[in-house]
């Protein structure tokens, strides 16, 4: 699909050629020229980011309800109306700081500039 679009601005990083390789196969099954699928890449990347953080919050928001409920049941302590909601209060008070804190656990580290591949994977395995 040729765009009308005038893009003038270009952004550049370097790869291995097993990664070049590896993005070539993606764009390709994609349906998409490389720069067309890198670039559709980049610019959602921050909308998918928002949408998986949102659902994780969500998701650590609701396991701090279970948790609590259970072990409150477990006890024999059944919940008020008034205890439920204080905990989903604070379960949606705190689920944003606490998904920003296990994304920030997952994300790996970058490799030192200019650290090869093999050298990394060695690294890990040692």
């Amino acid at each position: 699909m040729v765009s009308s679009i005038l893009r003038t601005k270009s952004v550049t990083t370097k790869v291995t050629e097993s990664e070049y390789e590896r993005l070539e196969e993606l764009a390709s099954v994609s349906g998409v020229n490389l720069s067309e699928w890198i670039r559709g890449k980049l610019l959602g990347a921050d909308r998918a980011g928002s949408e998986a953080g949102v659902v994780l919050e969500e998701v650590l928001a609701l396991r701090t309800i279970l948790i609590n409920l259970v072990f409150s049941l477990g006890k024999g302590e059944p919940m008020t109306h008034e205890q439920m909601q204080a905990l989903i209060e604070r379960a949606d008070g705190a689920k944003a700081k606490r998904a920003l804190e296990r994304l920030a656990a997952a994300v790996p580290e970058a490799a030192p500039e200019g650290q090869g591949e093999a050298e990394t994977e060695a690294k890990t395995e040692a």
